[in-house]
């Protein structure tokens, strides 16, 4: 993978090839059968098998490009990946390097996958998706190709976004003071101080 998110794989040409061959079968002579190409199926692998190859691919790059090592990133990937030397991958991810990416995080947060795990026409399984996170987040796309009954690195595409937008934060409960309404049979003592004296009439009883 190169840090402007070019995929790294054996081939050095990416996941073009695929293109490339559909591209041929378009100029086939007329009247020759062309074969249907076979579309991705879904790949047998569980959610916990997601979060391995996931995150321990993604550590490994961190490790590499924290320490400028990447012997331990080509040894444990695919042999068609471990035709670039660990001195060309350092070249490839020298801007994720220099721009001191931590990736450390995706040992805790969850992966969000917007293209689950599929069989490729070519056998390889390929998965896609990202780590949200504040501010940025990182997006991946990995492919994986079986040897000796295992998935190993065959190609990786890492890349910063903006996270998405956040939720709105609801609004403030609004408070109102109750008022008591004030009674009408009992005066207030204000109200009794300003009140003028009643004369008894002159012929009242006394």
């Amino acid at each position: 993978m190169r840090g402007d998110g070019c995929v790294v794989n054996g081939t050095r040409r990416g996941w073009q090839s695929l293109l490339f061959a559909v591209a041929l079968m378009a100029i086939a002579p007329v009247g020759r059968a062309e074969p249907t190409p076979q579309a991705p199926k879904p790949a047998q692998i569980d959610r916990n098998g997601v979060l391995m190859l996931v995150r321990s691919t993604l550590l490994a790059l961190d490790h590499a490009n924290k320490t400028g090592n990447y012997t331990v990133l080509r040894d444990i990937a695919a042999p068609g990946f471990q035709v670039n030397s660990a001195a060309r991958l350092g070249e490839i991810f020298a801007k994720l390097r220099n721009d001191n990416l931590d990736l450390s995080g995706v040992a805790v947060i969850d992966p969000q996958l917007n293209l689950l795990p599929q069989i490729e026409a070519n056998g390889l399984m390929h998965m896609a998706g990202f780590f949200p996170s504040v501010p940025n987040q990182v997006n991946f796309d990995l492919a994986f190709a079986p040897v000796n009954g295992q998935w190993r690195l065959f190609g990786i595409s890492v890349s910063i976004g903006q996270s998405g937008p956040a939720a709105p934060t609801p609004p403030e409960p609004r408070v109102e003071q109750k008022q008591t309404p004030a009674n009408p049979a009992k005066p207030s003592a204000a109200a009794a101080k300003s009140a003028p004296a009643m004369k008894p009439p002159e012929n009242a009883p006394r």
